[in-house]
């Protein structure tokens, strides 16, 4: 279903660009370069649409309507963009080791103390 309303979208925006491109302006004259819009009738100075310019208000129609179609069935996946992403990887310090640093610390203080005491133990050096 996906496929088919992605390749409908890509056709209608193609023969929509084309027939955009294909459209004179309403006023491509030299007179529409200097303001002058022509007469003022109801349908402008062109008169009623012609073929081209229907061709272009239903591709408009149906290429807004693939655009929101493809929206609708693209949220319905629940995918995301990060989805398969690993979380960032963060130093952290756990008590387990703070702990070995503190007990090396007190252990220092404890061989200079048995040191100034003059009890010290050679095994522990």
């Amino acid at each position: 279903m996906n496929v088919l309303i992605t390749i409908i979208h890509v056709v209608v925006s193609l023969v929509l660009i084309i027939a955009v491109l294909l459209q004179s302006g309403k006023a491509a004259d030299l007179a529409g370069a200097f303001g002058g819009g022509g007469s003022q009738s109801t349908f402008g100075p062109r008169g009623g649409q012609n073929l081209l310019s229907r061709v272009t208000t239903a591709c408009a129609i149906i290429f807004m309507l693939t655009s929101l179609g493809l929206w609708i069935l693209s949220s319905g996946t629940g995918k995301s963009a990060l989805s398969g992403e690993k979380p960032a990887v963060t130093k952290t310090t756990d008590k387990k080791e703070q702990e070995p640093a503190q007990t090396d610390q007190t252990t220092k203080k404890e061989q200079k103390t048995e040191e100034e005491k003059g009890t010290s133990n050679p095994e522990k050096k």
